[in-house]
């Protein structure tokens, strides 16, 4: 059994409602597409006390099931007006199921700002956070572990989230109690700042019970035999996420000085600095850690701590997408420039993806040059950190930064901003951020190197797909997606572990059904707040201009991509 607490912030009052064997592994991304469909939230102000805003733990969460304590988070979007769910690494998730929680909702806004404490005797206590108000991110983490102990996880409102800047994550902390872990895109910790909600802190406590336990147990171990043995883990362990720069540059397809290249250096002639064997090789030099686990437990430990010339440590982590947005979007080149201005952006709170493609276009529109990371500091430490006037049209995000400016090139799917790979060139990729309900999210149904050539729009929209629903399923039993070269092709182990923790008898079939269950609900929800199909179109720009160095442009458009998709339907969805 456990819990699922309906926190009514207005009131300040809490109903507990307890949760049964496939209840609890229909969660994540799942229960919050259900929930908000439910709840009619897809009409509602998504700044408004309406919105819902949801916490979810994978069924494994709170044991040491490796790469199994994601926590998600949902609301209807502010940034793209959709649905969002927005999933991090960290403790959280592992907290709460720690104390047999499945998760909380937060409904409607308190009357002014609050932290909230769920503790390990079942209390949820709420107090004032006056204390704590327009604090950094990591003085606030320290101050409430000075408080409340290192024995719990925190989930933060940064500054941006403070004014509701569409920027905004939540940051949660990670297993050294650095609040570096995100939920970042969507909008979501500006959904937590417009209910003045500055923190909630989890208890870490024991291991929850288990149906069967020890076939669990046996269960992580066969897993974490499975990772062990895997090459594509052995390459995220060694280098970590930071690799996919080296691949995406390869190929022409990374995001450079705001999506005009394809490519940041041709390497060879000259090296990339900021790839993952590159930033491997010197942090090795320097004392840094070149691999690390954000998630209790997890064995893949794709993350890592950055060290500067002199040992010591700048951020933790630093990984693909903030190289390909806020690094070589920007025009950055320099790992040490990126590594200060990643800390910042952990700082602040915000999202590096949305954070970089607004500084692209920032420096699109002449007010700033592309490289230079002066600027780029000037706009996040003074503007974005203290709300100026500037500052909070800066942090609605990427496209409506490109609309204040009147700019023709905005990178941008569903008023949200691409991620580090190309549609041009890494066309699954591009496929699926036109497609998901998500907004532009590679996390939706990455291919990277899925091969493209000579394949129609079906294929790879039929492709596409068929990786969403894996992801969605991960997303919604909070799995990491890089252990999926393990998780995949194991299906009938994962839906083992599922009955001999829970007591239930699911069939392997559900594994896939859950995904494509989450996607048509999220496809619904979409739908009733008024997207169509214009909403899924790459901007022009892709389409006209060829990237170089492959001189490739974008083949598909949003109405031969529904088309294909709706075929991939008529063949998924039950009878």
């Amino acid at each position: 059994m456990r819990t699922f607490c309906h926190i009514d912030l207005t009131e300040q009052s809490v109903r507990k409602q307890e949760m049964h064997g496939e209840e609890i592994v229909r969660a994540g991304r799942h229960l919050i597409a259900k929930t908000l469909l439910e709840l009619n939230a897809t009409t509602v102000d998504p700044l408004g006390p309406d919105n819902p805003l949801i916490f979810s733990a994978g069924p494994f969460a709170g044991s040491n099931f490796s790469n199994a304590n994601r926590t998600s988070v949902g609301c209807k979007s502010p940034l793209t007006g959709g649905i969002k769910e927005s999933n991090s690494g960290g403790t959280f998730g592992f907290a709460l199921g720690q104390l047999h929680l499945s998760g909380f909702t937060l409904y409607g806004a308190a009357s002014d700002w609050i932290t909230i404490h769920l503790r390990k005797d079942g209390e949820i206590i709420f107090e004032s956070a006056a204390e704590f108000m327009g604090m950094g991110n990591f003085e606030t983490a320290a101050k409430l572990h000075e408080k409340y102990g290192k024995k719990t996880s925190i989930a933060l409102c940064g500054p941006v989230g403070e004014y509701q800047g569409l920027l905004a994550g939540i940051a949660f902390s990670d297993v050294d109690l650095r609040p570096s872990r995100l939920s970042a895109r969507g909008g979501v910790g500006a959904v937590m700042g417009s209910k003045k909600v500055k923190a909630i802190i989890v208890d870490l406590h024991k291991m929850p019970s288990f149906h069967d336990r020890k076939k669990l147990m046996g269960a992580v171990r066969e897993y974490n035999k499975k990772l062990e043995a895997e090459p594509a883990i052995e390459n995220f362990a060694k280098i970590g996420t930071a690799m996919m720069a080296d691949v995406i540059n390869h190929l022409g397809g990374i995001p450079v000085r705001n999506f005009t290249n394809g490519q940041m250096v041709d390497t060879n002639i000259e090296p990339f600095n900021l790839g993952g064997d590159a930033l491997r090789e010197q942090n090795l030099q320097r004392g840094g850690e070149t691999t690390h686990a954000c998630m209790p437990g997890c064995l893949i430990q794709c993350s890592n701590v950055y060290a500067d010339a002199d040992g010591n440590e700048v951020v933790s982590p630093l990984e693909y997408e903030t190289i390909g947005l806020l690094g070589t979007n920007c025009g950055l080149s320099d790992p040490d420039e990126l590594a200060n201005v990643n800390w910042l952006a952990n700082d602040l709170g915000v999202d590096t993806i949305e954070l970089g493609g607004t500084l692209g276009v920032l420096m699109e529109a002449g007010e700033g040059s592309f490289g230079d990371v002066k600027f780029m500091e000037k706009v996040i430490d003074k503007e974005l950190r203290h709300g100026t006037d500037r500052g909070k049209i800066l942090a609605q995000g990427t496209a409506r930064v490109g609309e204040h400016y009147k700019l023709d090139r905005v990178p941008v799917i569903k008023k949200q901003t691409i991620s580090a790979y190309d549609p041009r060139v890494v066309e699954v990729t591009g496929i699926t951020m036109m497609m998901t309900a998500q907004g532009a999210d590679h996390t939706a149904g990455n291919l990277p190197q899925y091969e493209s050539k000579g394949k129609d729009v079906s294929e790879l929209v039929h492709a596409s797909l068929d990786m969403q629903t894996i992801c969605a399923t991960t997303d919604s039993l909070g799995l990491c997606i890089f252990g999926r070269s393990v998780t995949n092709t194991n299906t009938d182990f994962i839906i083992g572990a599922l009955n001999d923790a829970h007591g239930i008898t699911l069939n392997e079939d559900f594994f896939r059904e859950l995904g494509v269950d989450c996607l048509r609900m999220e496809n619904e929800f979409n739908e009733a707040a008024g997207f169509v199909v214009d909403d899924d179109e790459l901007p022009a720009f892709f389409y006209s201009e060829s990237l170089q160095p492959t001189d490739s442009l974008a083949r598909f458009h949003s109405a031969e991509v529904r088309k294909s998709a709706a075929e991939w339907w008529q063949n998924n969805l039950p009878a």
